[in-house]
């Protein structure tokens, strides 16, 4: 069941980047050509081919290079697992979350499913978070009375997943470290609060349209206990120097990083597990996915190679330069901007998008940084939209792509604002 849903997820974000892709490739040429015949711009089409083997070439070192890093994470997280870090998650989120389901009733099947899902999306469990959360599908869908249209729980769902609330954005720190990012967990802060202004936009909005009561006070606790814990820490790095950011978020990233990394291991010794064992049996996982990424890495590159070499890319950036300026905004952030824009229509799209920034400008450099948090910011709306709802044939989505819209949108913009505050 799993490997099919796991095929099935695949050609979903396939059929988005099959278009993307085309795209890329065909405004290349057409530029390219108008650039030769008006401008006699004899090198445009030389600088595409060139492209093309560079960006091959690029995208298999930085696949290569994935695999010690993401077989060591893919080990750690298994023992996290397996040590029973997602029933500890799921055991505390448990009455905050059965607040924002009032229509399944608090003997609900779904339930367990619901918490084990979020709970493993916040680890970035994607191999554990997808099957389980395609359960918690199909059970909310055996008690909706429409079976086509999307019922209040499963949109809530949805908008939860998609705001792509994430404790250890661990494949985003796996890139950085093999582009050569001096400290590839810098962005662990950033990432957290940006993603947290998402989940939070998400909510609200799915609350607005269910008239869930957000004054409850169990939700308060929780809401209103995560955001103040979140404007304190905001608060308190806008009044350090620049300098200082830099020094504290380092610090407090890689200790909070390796003391998850610890609980995990010490958690797993208590329940007798043999860790050795374990972590080597998540990182064999960890191989498999390295090897597995070559060719959809190379694919999406080289189609960014050769929209940056014909100009396009140029001419797109400049748009919205031009569109900030006038508003008087900073613009250092707009060559992350691909990297937003692919966000919600696919996941690897944008993943290759926050590799160029970090390939062209420098994993350190604050485009790079940007475009990392960006990534981490939320999750692809359409593409888990697709998969859960297509999953159980529901065909009538009511407002769920406008709040997953909302999430993306306030988080893509969360992670540019706190990018500024860290970085910049």
């Amino acid at each position: 069941m799993p490997l099919f849903f796991l095929l099935y997820s695949r050609e979903i974000d396939f059929m988005a980047l099959n278009y993307i892709w085309i795209f890329f490739f065909i405004i290349a040429f057409i530029i390219g050509l108008i650039k030769l015949i008006f401008t006699g711009d004899t090198e445009v089409f030389p600088a595409m081919v060139t492209a093309v083997f560079d960006m091959a070439k690029t995208g298999f070192e930085i696949s290569l290079g994935l695999t010690g890093v993401l077989t060591l994470f893919m080990g750690i997280m298994k023992i996290g697992e397996e040590g029973g870090i997602v029933r500890i998650l799921s055991r505390a989120l448990g009455p905050f979350l059965n607040k924002l389901f009032p229509e399944l009733g608090k003997d609900h099947p779904a339930h367990g499913s619901i918490i084990l899902n979020i709970a493993a999306n916040m680890l970035n469990l994607d191999n554990a978070a997808t099957p389980v959360g395609l359960k918690a599908m199909k059970q909310m869908q055996e008690t909706n009375p429409n079976k086509d249209r999307a019922s209040n729980a499963q949109i809530m769902f949805l908008v939860l997943n998609t705001s792509g609330l994430t404790i250890l954005p661990i494949t985003i720190m796996v890139y950085r470290a093999q582009l050569g990012a001096a400290n590839p967990s810098d962005i662990f802060i950033p990432i957290m609060l940006a993603t947290y202004f998402s989940t939070i936009a998400g909510l609200i909005s799915v609350a607005i349209y269910q008239k869930i009561n957000l004054l409850d006070k169990t939700i308060l606790s929780y809401l209103g206990g995560l955001t103040a814990f979140i404007i304190a820490i905001i608060w308190f790095f806008s009044t350090l120097s620049k300098d200082q950011i830099t020094l504290v978020s380092t610090v407090a990233s890689n200790f909070i990083l390796f003391s998850v990394i610890v609980a995990f291991i010490v958690l797993a010794m208590f329940k007798g597990i043999n860790v050795y064992e374990t972590f080597i049996e998540g990182a064999k996982d960890g191989f498999k996915i390295a090897v597995k990424i070559i060719p959809y890495l190379i694919a999406i590159l080289v189609a960014i190679g050769v929209f940056r070499a014909s100009g396009a890319m140029d001419w797109f950036i400049s748009g919205f330069v031009w569109l900030f300026e006038l508003m008087g905004v900073n613009t250092d952030f707009t060559e992350a901007l691909p990297t937003a824009l692919m966000k919600p229509l696919s996941g690897s799209g944008a993943r290759g998008m926050m590799v160029d920034a970090m390939t062209t400008h420098g994993a350190d450099s604050f485009v790079g940084r940007v475009a990392s948090t960006v990534q981490g910011a939320t999750d692809t709306t359409f593409y888990i939209l697709a998969v859960y709802f297509g999953a159980v044939g529901i065909k009538n989505t009511r407002y769920a792509v406008v709040c997953g819209l909302i999430a993306d949108f306030v988080g893509i913009i969360a992670a540019i604002f706190m990018a500024y505050l860290f970085f910049h």
